[in-house]
């Protein structure tokens, strides 16, 4: 397999190398591979794990360029911004895993019982074995690369399979992996949902799948077959409450580039804003300001800037600018932006005013630069909102006052949440980020990415004088004098 490259000349990348491409048929050999190899890296140690993280980053580095190339080709996004959103998280995430995995990997001692006298009890984090892990198009490197390195640090074989939407990070990964990894440790299968599909009838050890709710359906009901478990890192409208104690134009700043961010297109983006009725002029001036300054663009010149990138594809184009219509026809005002270009999938990032509750931009997640606002009366209306709807993935206020955020928080729930900012709960790798029900199930990021790839497994070492045998039948007097007394005095 040789070494892929891509060149770029007035924006059009070609590729250079021969890369093998897998196919479903490959599973047959590539999965029993993996199957045996997972039995040799039970034993591995956690010095042998730290050098495989420690040449992850390094081809990272080595090939850092070649992602900024790639992910510029796949949908615009400049280099700064996967440096920023791309790079920079996936380094920090294997930096805490070299840091942390030998503290990670060793036993817990846990109290034991008085009924157990004499007994030790320990916790054993162990591997769970064969891991696939589906990333999706909008951080295609990042949202790859993290959970592998968990993987990696708990002791797994990977199977990758990258989004079809992104085809040259696809390339880039694969080129990368197969240069510091054999098949049977990690392998990456490149291919449309035919491939997705083929892979969700093996029986994994464990699949991190990272993308819509409704695809995470169909790969927790896969899963299902074989009773294999699953994170799911799904989405939802994550909701931005502005208090009427908030400073509108740090509000205004954070929100703006929170939401503007990869274009719209992440899952923890602020998907609506709930505001009081007296401050939305207010803070869509403090917006367009904001966004006007990250751009260094006037609303109608958007297009040209060459930091703002595009949405992923046609249909995705399509769908997210029809709610720009809907909500209009309904009665919502274009407050800034709008402005559209279908030949490049661009939509200006664009803030809406007035979106009536039943337009179809506040019940799908948008996963656009589209930034519909919703005023309120009073802070338990806005509350009811958030609560009308799925459990989002996360939640952001925005308040000067401590006692206004504990209020909210201890009446909404979600995945994560911020106060007086948005999105920054990912960068903190000891807070565990993942969603709740529709949202997401389980969690992962530092420790909590070591152990949604690990088994807990329970270890009770008993001696051989032990007082559980005062209970052995025959249930004699003695006997239940013995339960008694451990019932009353002892449990």
């Amino acid at each position: 397999m040789s070494q892929a490259t891509l060149s770029q000349s007035n924006g059009t990348v070609t590729h250079s190398g021969t890369i093998k491409s897998f196919t479903p048929s490959d599973i047959g050999r590539i999965f029993p591979a993996q199957k045996a190899k997972a039995l040799e890296l039970r034993l591995s140690t956690a010095k042998e794990r730290i050098i495989k993280l420690k040449k992850l980053k390094d081809v990272i580095f080595k090939y850092q360029t070649e992602i900024q190339k790639a992910l510029y080709a796949d949908f615009h996004k400049s280099a700064r911004e996967v440096d920023i959103s791309e790079i920079l998280p996936t380094i920090g995430e294997i930096n805490d895993a070299i840091k942390h995995t030998k503290s990670w990997m060793r036993p817990v001692n846990v109290n034991t019982p008085i009924t157990l006298l004499g007994s030790s009890s320990k916790i054993v984090y162990e591997p769970k074995g064969v891991c696939l892990i589906i990333a999706p198009w909008n951080y295609p490197f990042h949202l790859a690369v993290a959970p592998i390195a968990a993987a990696i640090s708990a002791g797994n074989t990977i199977v990758l399979k990258p989004s079809e939407f992104t085809p040259n990070t696809a390339i880039i990964l694969k080129t990368m992996l197969a240069e510091i990894f054999q098949e049977n440790e990690v392998a990456v299968f490149e291919g449309d949902v035919s491939v997705s599909t083929a892979l969700l009838e093996q029986p994994f050890d464990h699949i991190f799948f990272t993308g819509s709710t409704p695809v995470g359906k169909v790969v927790m009901e896969a899963a299902a077959k074989h009773l294999t478990t699953v994170t799911l890192e799904l989405g939802g409208k994550s909701p931005t409450i502005v208090a009427d104690d908030a400073d509108l134009k740090v509000a205004a700043e954070r929100i703006m580039w929170g939401k503007f961010l990869n274009a719209g297109q992440t899952c923890v983006a602020p998907d609506y804003v709930l505001i009081p009725k007296a401050k939305v002029d207010k803070f869509v001036s403090f917006a367009k300001e904001a966004a006007e300054k990250y751009f260094n663009s006037k609303e109608d010149k958007f297009v040209e800037n060459p930091d703002f990138c595009r949405i992923i594809n046609s249909k995705n184009f399509g769908r997210v600018s029809s709610y720009i219509d809907e909500a209009v026809k309904k009665g919502a005002k274009v407050a800034f932006g709008g402005k559209l270009k279908a030949d490049e999938n661009f939509i200006s990032p664009t803030i809406l005013t007035d979106v009536p509750l039943d337009a179809k931009i506040m019940e799908d997640e948008i996963f656009g630069p589209l930034l519909p606002i919703v005023t309120y009366d009073h802070l338990d209306d806005a509350i009811k909102i958030i609560n009308d709807k799925p459990k989002p993935l996360a939640l952001y206020i925005f308040s000067d006052k401590a006692k206004t955020a504990k209020y909210i928080l201890n009446r909404t729930s979600s995945g994560g949440s911020v106060v007086n900012d948005v999105i920054l709960h990912l960068v903190n790798s000891n807070l565990p980020f993942g969603g709740i029900n529709h949202s997401g199930h389980g969690s992962y990021h530092g420790l909590f990415g070591f152990k949604a790839f690990s088994h807990e497994r329970s270890v009770l070492q008993t001696p051989k004088l032990s007082i559980v045998k005062l209970m052995y039948p025959p249930y004699t007097g003695f006997v239940k004098m013995v339960v008694d007394s451990t019932t009353r005095f002892f449990v």
